[in-house]
């Protein structure tokens, strides 16, 4: 079988390291493990519905990524944040039909127009989907605990010759799938650019007693909840450049000299201390109160006594 010139390419060891390095390497969560993200280089953001870690009075985190609600999907608030905020990326929606897509990839290539430079991602959950996406917008590869994975209703090939996103699991479930997006096909297909990729699972494994190693998980008894997803960090950003996907280029970046300054109050009505907030069970409700709380039991106990409705649950 005879290959084209573009095939041969795309067998080069070039043209397959250019496809596998990321633009960015994303975090998303509140402070202060979003601080320490973004001191290590990591592209840090929130998700739309998200508001403890922007309302900090003496630090200033930007929102380089905003994700999505996705349990409730509403693309003109999601809009009017991203306007508010100017994210250099913005994670869309997701697209379960072609009619999705076509909504988002208008609005896409309205935000691209008065914000340029900006990169869209839209998820296509649908194989139809994808062909309705334009070139230049990022494909969404969802991964992880996504409701549906990209293996379900399409190829890899698929995705080839796109720019993409990886959505969700950690690096070492994430590298093989690059492999196969970027790897060259005796059919000749050019290679996926890997735009970006995140993964969130090192606060949850973090509150497990756990940090994310390439070589597996690995007890951190001995640390502190914030100290135990930097470790994870660290791993993160070290296999990410053994294996060439971490960014080369630098972006400039306003150091952060400060910690944050915002009370968070804990339940029992006193201020809330750093080491406190590390391992407490932080609530955001209905009314705009942040209460911390030392147990669940402790918790569940002034939710019924005071009616609170939550919206939103951190560690």
């Amino acid at each position: 079988m005879f290959m084209s010139s573009e095939a041969r390419h795309s067998w080069s060891a070039a043209a397959v390291g250019d496809a596998q390095q990321a633009e960015y390497i994303g975090f998303l969560h509140r402070e202060p493990f979003v601080i320490d993200a973004y001191r290590l280089g990591f592209t840090v953001g929130v998700r739309e519905d998200y508001t403890y870690q922007s309302s900090l009075r003496n630090v200033e985190v930007p929102i380089e990524i905003l994700d999505n609600d996705f349990r409730n999907p509403d693309l003109d608030r999601y809009i009017e944040r991203f306007e508010r905020y100017e994210p250099s990326v913005g994670m869309l929606g997701d697209a379960y039909d072609q009619q999705e897509a076509r909504r988002y990839n208008q609005a896409g290539r309205e935000l691209k127009r008065k914000f340029p430079g900006t990169e869209v991602i839209i998820v296509p959950k649908c194989h139809d989907a994808i062909d309705v996406i334009d070139e230049d917008m990022i494909l969404g590869y969802p991964m992880g605990y996504s409701d549906q994975t990209a293996e379900e209703y399409t190829d890899i090939v698929d995705w080839r010759g796109r720019r993409v996103h990886l959505l969700g699991a950690s690096p070492t479930k994430q590298y093989p799938v690059i492999e196969e997006l970027t790897q060259p096909r005796v059919t000749g297909e050019e290679p996926a650019d890997i735009v970006g990729v995140d993964w969130n699972g090192v606060h949850l494994a973090a509150l497990h007693g756990e940090y994310f190693s390439p070589h597996g998980y690995g007890s951190a008894d001995h640390l502190s909840i914030r100290e135990t997803v930097r470790e994870s960090l660290r791993h993160i950003r070290s296999y990410w450049k053994s294996r060439g996907v971490w960014p080369t280029a630098e972006t400039e970046r306003n150091p952060l000299t400060a910690e944050p300054m915002d009370p968070v109050w804990a339940a029992d009505g006193s201020r809330a201390t750093v080491d406190g907030l590390e391992d407490a069970i932080v609530v955001e409700y209905e009314n705009g109160q942040t209460l911390a709380y030392r147990s669940q039991h402790e918790r569940d106990r002034v939710e019924y006594r005071a009616g609170l409705i939550p919206t939103e649950v951190h560690g």
